[in-house]
């Protein structure tokens, strides 16, 4: 039988490799932006007599094989006009296109041709893109334009509430997210505890959100990935734009080095509410800033090189309590080279650092951790035939964790310093994943990833008797710290502890015509990172940890089904998914575990497992003046802990129990109205079911105070169900269109009836009553913002 599976694949190969007798030439090129030569990725090249097409990389690049001939090409980018080209394809050919965006005035191109959808047929599923113009569409909160509050409109993805920081996909934890901007990795993706996202969407050009069906290239988290594409900059001509918010204010300016060949971007955002609590006596201070830097310059042809940069901070402080002092620090240096028309490469040598700072003045004490990586990774995407694509390539990454590390910050401070002990690691990956038309209706893309972690030597190790750092005590029915009966020294050469996954991907589509399909994928995941945190939203005290002797790496499976429906020649298009997924290993924390400042994690975790599963529909209308989309997400996502004897409960007497991202029923609408030349018109609105959470099932008072007692089932209860509607209106005044100054106005109302969504519910005695009351803890009621867009 496999003998038989294995001629079978070989053949399926070899079919893509046939010689033929009608001889072939190559079409490739840059497709970019014409006012400012920057590159566009996911332009849609297409050969509509034949119905044949490609999209343009990551740099804008594309390339495609196909039989000597005359071509009708059409070439077409959402928010672009449309190009149609006639090519006489008898040699192989370089062709760079520019498109002009579709908000100029030309004359219109009418496209009256079917062509190929390639989104229809393309085996990709579970992937959501959006523009930057399409964030800055949607109201938030304060008025500010961000990233993260706008995928939380797409189907599968939630938040923890409002002022909550991170996203969940799929009923995952915020951990399992990768994240990345410009290829280099965020560890904390948010600003003022989740109020704001770490993204400018001024210097945005790309996003897409994987939750499943996820290429080969990407590794080492399990739950979705982030990818976030920073513009080039104008190689033509200087540009600044810019906004002035109620809150928070940004700048971005771009322009050539050399002209048509090398280009700068820079941009900073920064709040300022702070500066205003001196008025009302609040010596208190809460604000972030961030810079988003980018180089390029194209040497020739077949080379360009990029130098790209993001530095955020977050400061808060209570005055004489404590300051807090959080960001990230990112850096990648890349090289594109051409080797042919079929072969494009990218070379990345990337620094990434998430660094977290405590400073107590009244204890006297200062606190820092966070973790640091150094990534090279060399990506390679072979055009081999026009039915065929190869992507390979190879990274590794060294890992640093500091745990943490205190020391006093005054002559007379009381603290002695101690240093948690560093931890080393490195994961290395190589992978190769191909994309196969096998014919008009069937298109594959397969995949395989293998990983390899690597604990490397630390100072100093405990050793537990017969390696178990948790006991169960029988008597009491309570887990225990072990104690230690000895340590190990390792030279940070040694290797502690080396796992190594082998991680297939695959994903079909089936397309019954041009506008029907449906589409199936496979993913199996390694992750090695773990965020130590027993919170239902990540804070910046959350610290990583890796893999090691006492804690394994998580390991996925998903399964995704789904069916999409182009509608009346795309106007509308429709998207459902059914998804499944488990995950081994999943870490999980015994009642009372302290996780701050702790060199010995290992005595409060348990290995568990997760599951998550559910349908997603997503509704969009495409064209006119009304645009928007309507998505719902019916889920469930559950974790269990069994004991790891048959004497043991484990957590949760081993059974399961919904994890805090379980939302049964997320509903989401985003809607933009297009008046005239000078409204436009939008709205959101949110319903996700309420969060899981305990409440106290009695009390006892001691020494006159009263003492809450939670024993029942982990996560039996739930917070209120959150639901808003936010509100915007975009004023762009006529005047501009003849000036080089252009500027529009932002009106935006956030829960606009006032609903007092619970982040919290708190029990206490009440001091006139003396009746036990629930207390609701809501951050926003009702907030309007107007901001103010301007470039020139």
């Amino acid at each position: 039988m496999k003998k038989h599976i294995l001629s079978g694949l070989i053949l399926v190969l070899l079919s893509s490799f046939s010689i033929q007798s009608q001889e072939k030439f190559t079409l490739s090129g840059i497709i970019s932006e014409k006012s400012s030569n920057e590159t566009l990725i996911g332009v849609n090249v297409i050969f509509p007599e034949i119905a044949k097409g490609i999209v343009t990389n990551e740099y804008g690049f594309y390339s495609i094989t196909l039989p000597r001939g005359k071509y009708k090409l059409q070439i077409s980018y959402l928010g672009f006009t449309d190009r149609i080209l006639e090519i006489d394809l008898d040699e192989d050919k370089k062709l760079n296109i520019q498109l002009t965006e579709s908000s100029e005035v030309l004359d219109e191109v009418i496209i009256t041709e079917k062509t190929e959808k390639l989104s229809i047929k393309n085996p990709q599923m579970s992937i959501n893109k959006l523009t930057a113009g399409t964030i800055k569409q949607i109201p938030v909160v304060l008025g500010e334009a961000d990233v993260i509050k706008s995928i939380i409109l797409l189907p599968g993805v939630t938040s923890g509430g409002e002022g909550a920081a991170g996203f969940n996909v799929r009923g995952g934890s915020t951990d399992q997210n990768l994240i990345l901007l410009d290829e280099a990795t965020i560890f904390n993706s948010s600003h003022l505890f989740g109020f704001f996202s770490v993204f400018n969407p001024d210097a945005i050009k790309d996003i897409k959100l994987y939750k499943g069906g996820i290429p080969a290239r990407y590794g080492g988290r399990v739950s979705s990935v982030l990818d976030i594409y920073q513009k080039e900059g104008n190689s033509k001509k200087y540009r600044i734009n810019g906004g002035l918010g109620a809150v928070a204010s940004r700048l971005l300016a771009e322009g050539p080095i050399v002209k048509d060949r090398g280009a700068f971007l820079v941009g900073g955002r920064a709040s300022y509410a702070h500066l205003f609590l001196p008025l009302f006596d609040n010596d208190n201070v809460a604000y972030f800033y961030d810079l988003n830097t980018k180089l390029n310059y194209k040497i020739n042809d077949n080379n360009n090189v990029y130098l790209s940069g993001y530095f955020g901070r977050d400061v808060f402080a209570i005055d004489g309590v404590f300051k807090n002092t959080y960001g990230n620090t990112v850096l990648n240096l890349r090289w594109n080279h051409l080797f042919s028309d079929k072969l494009f490469s990218n070379l990345s040598l990337i620094y990434s650092d998430y660094f977290y700072g405590l400073e107590l003045d009244f204890v006297g004490f200062e606190w820092d951790s966070g973790i640091r990586n150094f990534n090279l990774k060399y990506d390679l995407k072979h055009y081999i035939s026009d039915n065929f694509q190869l992507n390979y390539g190879i990274n590794s990454i060294y890992f640093r964790f500091n745990p943490g590390e205190i020391k006093p910050n005054s002559a007379d401070s009381g603290i002695n310093r101690e240093k948690l002990i560093d931890k080393y690691a490195n994961e290395f990956g190589v992978y190769i994943d191909a994309e196969h038309k096998i014919s008009n209706h069937l298109t594959l893309q397969y995949g395989l990833r293998l990983s390899n972690f690597i604990r490397l030597g630390q100072d100093e190790l405990n050793i537990y008797e017969n390696n178990n750092p948790l006991l169960f005590n029988q008597e009491l029915q309570i887990y225990e710290d072990a104690k230690p009966i000895g340590t190990e020294n390792f030279r940070r050469s040694d290797q502690i502890k080396t796992f190594t996954n082998l991680e297939p991907r695959v994903a079909l589509a089936y397309a019954f015509d041009d506008n029907t399909s449906i589409k199936a994928s496979y993913n199996r995941m390694a992750q090695y990172l773990h965020l130590l945190s027993n919170t239902s939203s990540p804070t910046p005290l959350d610290v990583w940890t890796p893999s090691g002797k006492y804690i394994k790496p998580q390991l996925l499976n998903q399964y995704a089904l789904g069916y999409f429906k182009s509608i009346d020649d795309d106007k509308y298009s429709l998207e459902t998914e059914v998804f499944y997924k488990d995950i081994k290993n999943r870490i999980d924390y015994i009642d009372g575990a302290d996780l701050i400042a702790n060199n010995a994690i290992e005595r409060d975790i348990l290995n568990g497992e997760a599951r998550a599963y559910g349908l997603e529909f997503l509704l969009r209308k495409n064209e006119g003046k009304f645009k928007g989309w309507l998505a719902y997400t019916l889920s469930k996502s559950e974790q269990r802990t069994p004991g790891r004897t048959s004497q043991e409960p484990g957590i949760n007497n081993s059974k399961w129990y919904s994890t805090p991202y379980d939302k049964t029923h997320d509903i989401s609408f985003n809607g933009s109205y297009e008046l005239n030349e000078k409204w436009k018109f939008g709205a959101n609105f949110i319903f996700q079911t309420g969060q899981p959470t305990n409440y106290p099932t009695g009390q006892f008072e001691f020494q006159g105070l009263v003492v809450p007692v939670f024993d029942g089932p982990r996560n039996s209860e739930r917070l209120p169900a959150y639901h808003r509607i936010d509100i915007s209106a975009t004023l762009t005044p006529r005047k501009n269109k003849t000036r080089k100054w252009h500027g529009e106005w932002v009106f935006s109302i956030y829960n606009i009836y006032n609903r007092k969504n619970a982040a919290s519910i708190t029990f206490r005695r009440n001091q006139d009553s003396y009746v036990n009351e629930a207390v609701r803890t809501s951050i926003f009621g009702i907030i309007p913002a107007v901001t103010y867009n301007f470039k020139f």
